[in-house]
C-alpha cells in the first residue's frame, strides 16, 4: 500500500480520516478482515495516532468496524435491520424469523415493574423467562428475554425439561399452542445494562436498541419480549408503502 497525506481541511482531521478510511473499507478489505495496527495506519495516512485513534472510533460507533479482544479491529458485517413495522403476527421460534434467535435458558423470575404492569401481573408474582439469543457473522447482535405467565403455557407442568435450551424450547412449544390474535412493538434507545452487555460482548452503557413486543391470545397480553441490539450492528427499517390506487 502506497502513501496517502491529508491535505490541509477545515473540518477536523480526524473527521476527514474517517471519510478516507470508509472509503478504504468499502475498496480494499472484506467483512471479518483484520485492519492494519495503529502504527501503520498512522504512517500510511500521515497523520497522529491519536487522530487515527478518534478516526476509528467514530468508524466503530456508526458500524463499520468491530474491535474484538484478543484479535483486533476487523471490518464489520453490513447492518441487520430491525423492523419497527409489524411483519404480521408469529409467536417467537415460528414464523420467517424463527431460525435467526436461539434459545439458550428458561427458569422463573418475578418480572420488571414495567414488564409486569403490561402483563397485568401481581406484583411480586413470578413468571416463565426464556432467554434467546441473535447471533450475525458469528457475533452477537442481540440478547431477549420473554416473560411468559403461567396460565399462557398451562400443560409446561407435564414437560420433563428442568432447564436449559431444552426447557426454552418446551416453553415456547407451549406457548405456540394459544391462538395469537395479534401483536405489538415498542423500539427505543436505551444503554447496555451490565447483564445485556455481557451477552452482547459490549461494555455497560453502550447504546443499545430495545424493542419490546406485546404477544395478545384469548383477549389479554399473553407474552411480552424485550430484546436488546446493539445499536453499532443494526439499523431500523420501515415496510415498504405503494402510492394509493397502485
Amino acid at each position: 500500500m502506497g502513501t496517502t497525506q491529508l491535505a490541509s481541511v477545515p473540518e477536523p482531521k480526524y473527521w476527514h480520516l474517517k471519510t478516507v478510511l470508509s472509503d478504504a473499507l468499502d475498496s480494499e478489505f472484506a467483512v471479518g478482515e483484520i485492519l492494519p495496527n495503529e502504527r501503520e495506519l498512522a504512517a500510511r495516512f500521515g497523520v497522529a495516532r491519536a487522530t487515527l485513534r478518534q478516526a476509528l472510533e467514530q468508524l466503530e460507533l456508526e458500524g463499520r468496524l468491530q474491535r474484538r479482544r484478543g484479535v483486533g479491529t476487523t471490518v464489520a458485517p453490513p447492518r441487520v435491520g430491525v423492523s419497527v413495522t409489524d411483519p404480521g403476527p408469529a409467536w417467537p421460534g415460528a414464523g420467517e424469523a424463527a431460525d435467526t434467535w436461539e434459545p439458550v435458558d428458561s427458569g422463573t423470575a418475578v418480572p420488571p415493574a414495567a414488564v409486569a404492569r403490561l402483563l397485568h401481573a401481581e406484583p411480586d408474582a413470578e413468571v416463565h423467562v426464556v432467554r434467546r439469543t441473535r447471533i450475525s457473522h458469528g457475533q452477537p447482535l442481540a440478547a431477549e428475554l420473554l416473560y411468559i405467565p403461567a396460565d399462557s403455557v398451562p400443560g409446561l407442568g407435564a414437560v420433563d425439561a428442568p432447564g436449559g435450551d431444552v426447557r426454552a424450547r418446551a416453553v415456547l412449544r407451549e406457548l405456540r399452542r394459544l391462538d395469537l390474535e395479534g401483536q405489538d412493538q415498542a423500539v427505543e434507545l436505551g444503554s447496555a445494562r451490565a447483564d445485556d452487555a455481557k451477552a452482547l460482548d459490549r461494555l455497560p452503557g453502550a447504546p443499545v436498541l430495545v424493542v419490546t413486543t406485546r404477544y395478545y391470545a384469548q383477549g389479554r397480553t399473553a407474552a411480552v419480549g424485550v430484546a436488546t441490539y446493539r445499536a453499532d450492528t443494526c439499523r431500523l427499517t420501515f415496510a415498504e408503502t405503494s402510492p394509493s390506487g397502485v
